[in-house]
């Protein structure tokens, strides 16, 4: 029979993390690969949620977003960024930040347009590239430091270039990327006068006397930087998708323009409670990680024990080892084979780099959450202590 999916679907087949949460249920694994934690946000939020269902919100919400969300978001910038917008122009609500990626990409990308991206990357970026017909340049942040390479960076930019998309706090690596390296991202998107959509969702969750640096706060940023973020994981409800972009009225106005074909509006009984997290409990993601900082020690320190090499990572859900002395052929095979020999699954990072055999690269990485409860976590490692992990 004649091929009926579009070609522009070739060669992107099922995110990663659906095949491993997939593998997770069928196996009875403890599941340390998809990043989504297992205790809920405030339960007051809960409540303005409830609330709003038997109030009527539950219709339409205005595509942009509501006002009183909209607001909120603007406050939630100014008050800790100091970075002011104007909400009826400056802010949209999105369903989570990957639809935010999704319509920015769709909305300022033209076929043959070149998109610089940090290597190793979330999945989806590489899809909505393709679908928006980008033409994907990386920059690989290499192990084991997982830094920005300026002159890299520079290198990857080319006549066509239009567009740097970044992510810090990064996933899956868990790098924060310091101001210095922030400051060589804009004085390229200023030289070459790039777009830079720049994807913060893990915006609070840093770790030690790292700090995160939204990129439009500096120099010449703000009139060309494009800002996602989510209440999904700063306030732990990965299952609501409310997201939100921030800019200059003309990329939000592009990021709009496509999404009002993609989702149209997003939860209307959700965007009040949102609303009410952002206003109400602002030191929610705080304390939200100061719990996480604690988690990963226990990880990383587990996984050390457990003979594998850990990089300690400096926000995020995530850490990552390096297999390469166990034997596997890829982190894949490991990561394939992990739930019969230990009843765990993990995520391998190879699949998110378009070549993981380069230097530094991610053939031999595998990537581990840790934002589930301790009992979790230590049932994990429990298991991992237990098993043979050499190939």
């Amino acid at each position: 029979m004649t091929q009926r999916s579009a070609r522009r679907l070739d060669g992107i087949g099922t995110t990663i993390f659906t095949e491993m949460s997939a593998l997770a249920a069928r196996t009875g694994a403890v599941n340390l690969g998809q990043g989504f934690p297992d205790r809920d946000g405030p339960p007051e939020v809960i409540a303005r949620a409830v609330t709003a269902l038997q109030s009527g919100a539950n219709q339409y919400a205005p595509g942009p977003g509501i006002p009183a969300l909209r607001q909120a978001i603007a406050r939630h910038q100014q008050r800790h960024y100091g970075i002011e917008l104007d909400p009826g122009r400056q802010v949209v609500v999105t369903t989570g930040c990957t639809e935010g990626i999704a319509a920015a990409l769709l909305g300022l990308v033209d076929p043959g347009d070149e998109v610089v991206v940090l290597e190793p990357y979330y999945d989806s970026y590489t899809a909505m590239i393709t679908f928006a017909g980008g033409v994907r340049r990386p920059v690989t942040l290499r192990a084991p430091d997982f830094r920005l390479d300026p002159d890299a960076l520079r290198a990857a930019v080319s006549p066509r270039t239009k567009l740097i998309l970044l992510n810090s706090p990064h996933n899956p690596t868990g790098t924060v990327l310091t101001r210095a390296e922030l400051e060589s991202v804009a004085a390229v998107a200023v030289e070459h006068d790039l777009v830079v959509v720049t994807d913060e969702v893990y915006e609070h969750l840093v770790f030690d006397d790292h700090q995160h640096v939204p990129l439009a706060t500096l120099p010449g940023m703000a009139e060309r930087t494009l800002t996602l973020s989510s209440a999904g994981k700063s306030y732990s409800f990965t299952g609501w998708k409310v997201g939100w972009a921030t800019g200059p009225a003309p990329l939000v106005g592009a990021l709009l323009a496509a999404k009002q074909w993609l989702t149209f509006t997003s939860g209307a009984p959700l965007q009040p409670a949102v609303a009410t997290a952002l206003d109400e409990h602002a030191d929610y993601p705080a304390d939200l990680a100061r719990s996480l900082q604690e988690r990963r020690d226990r990880l990383v320190a587990g996984l050390g024990e457990a003979g594998l090499t850990p990089y300690v990572p400096q926000g995020t859900y995530f850490a990552t080892t390096d297999i390469s002395h166990l034997g596997w052929a890829s982190s894949r095979d490991f990561c394939w084979a992990l739930p019969e020999r230990a009843g765990v699954v993990a995520v391998p990072l190879e699949v998110f780099y378009d070549d993981p055999d380069a230097p530094g690269a991610g053939r031999q990485l595998v990537r581990w959450a840790f934002c589930k409860e301790v009992e979790v976590i230590d049932e994990a490692l429990h298991r991992l202590a237990g098993a043979d992990l050499s190939a």
